[in-house]
């Protein structure tokens, strides 16, 4: 079964294909497709949920074909809630991306400056969605990955915020785990594992 994945950033796209591919799933990417894609779709929903429904829509639509949306980020409890919808962006849109994960990053120790680290508490979060051409909505899922904000990078693994993601339990950051580590833990994972098994047990198709 194939299902083209909706977004421009290669890391998710290895991880999600890490975790489909072995279970038999055809995983392409909007620039594997050897094709035009439109441009992405403005996110103006207030969650991850609605944020990833938007997205598997559109691009359901638009290249008739089935495709998997996902929507993530970063939720800080001392920063209610924060970056959250927002966490690609954060910091502005200009540059490219390991520009914007560097202005982030940079927001982030600044705004967590002289907070505790009982106060550090965090979590990523990944909704995934799966639609068609149509408009249906076929399955929608979640994973969180709880941790700690670290007051130093470390690691060389991962993107984005995965450096100052402390996992206590692990004594290392999300940047510090081996890829086949993180997809068995992260946020993302365990929402495509969860996908995975819907596909399989609901005996959805299209």
């Amino acid at each position: 079964m194939r299902i083209v994945i909706a977004t421009g950033n290669p890391h998710k796209v290895d991880e999600i294909r890490a975790v489909l591919a072995p279970m038999g799933f055809a995983v392409v990417s909007l620039s594997e497709l050897g094709r035009p894609v439109p441009a992405e779709p403005d996110e103006p929903g207030s969650t991850f949920e609605e944020n990833a429904r938007i997205k598997a829509r559109y691009y359901a639509a638009a290249l008739g074909e089935a495709v998997l949306a996902d929507d993530s980020g970063l939720e800080v409890d001392a920063l209610q809630g924060a970056p959250g919808v927002h966490s690609a962006y954060w910091a502005g849109t200009e540059g490219s991306r390991a520009d914007r994960d560097a202005r982030n990053n940079a927001k982030l120790v600044g705004s967590m400056r002289g907070i505790p680290v009982e106060q550090r508490g965090a979590r990523f979060v990944c909704t995934m969605c799966i639609a068609t051409p149509d408009g249906m909505v076929h399955i929608e899922t979640r994973g969180e990955f709880d941790g700690v904000i670290a007051d130093e990078p470390r690691g060389a693994h991962g993107f984005g915020y995965d450096p100052y993601l402390w996992l206590p339990e692990r004594g290392m950051t999300s940047a510090e785990l081996s890829p086949d580590e993180k997809n068995a833990m992260s946020h993302r994972g365990r929402a495509v594992r969860r996908l995975a098994y819907l596909l399989i047990h609901k005996r959805i198709s299209w």
